[in-house]
């Protein structure tokens, strides 16, 4: 039987695993009246303490990172490019800036509002194969930012079957080339064989 993530998943320090351990979860939404959601297919590590590739490195606290420095399992949305809402969610504890980039999610419930919202008439992988894609298709937009995981707006579940080892794939992450050696770091996971995978 699904349920709901308590806090403790979110509180635990090793963000790379909690990041590992989120793909195969089911991540909802439940934006105006609509019920949306989706299986967790690829996620991203990072922490603000030591990778070069997160926002909050070397301990830098603004006005678009206070989130990230917030309690865990609170989402962290903000506006890349002024385009792409992206969707994470903060780990650890408060002040430590560690959080979890959700990349892509195969929709499960919703669909016809996840089209209606990408302008997309069938339900195809670039319906929600990309951070800003699948914000887009389950109405996240940075209003949401600093939303309780714990609460009835944005929630993760486990999903309704185990994921393996072997089902998991490690690589480096997307688009963080400008991190030095970070950018080599193995911190994105992706479910293996997805076409949800973001490309």
């Amino acid at each position: 039987m699904p349920t709901k993530l308590p806090r403790t998943f979110y509180e635990r320090e090793d963000v790379v695993q909690i990041s590992r351990d989120l793909i195969g979860k089911v991540l909802y939404t439940h934006v105006g009246d609509t019920l949306t959601s989706g299986i967790i297919v690829e996620t991203e590590a990072y922490n603000g303490r030591t990778d070069q590739a997160c926002h909050a490195y070397p301990d830098v606290r603004t006005p678009r990172t206070e989130t990230i420095y917030g309690p865990p399992g609170f989402a962290y949305v903000y506006l890349c490019y002024g385009i792409h809402h992206l969707f994470n969610i903060v780990t650890n504890k408060k002040g430590m800036a560690d959080a979890i980039l959700v990349r892509a999610v195969r929709p499960v419930k919703g669909i016809e509002k996840m089209l209606e919202r990408r302008g997309r008439e069938r339900l195809k992988p670039v319906v929600t194969n990309g951070p800003g894609k699948l914000s887009q298709a389950m109405g996240i937009s940075t209003k949401l930012d600093k939303t309780d995981l714990c609460g009835d707006l944005i929630w993760v579940e486990n999903g309704e079957h185990k994921i393996e080892d072997h089902q998991i794939k490690t690589s480096t992450r997307i688009g963080v080339d400008y991190a030095g050696e970070d950018a080599k770091l193995p911190w994105r996971f992706t479910l293996n064989c997805s076409d949800w995978v973001s490309k």
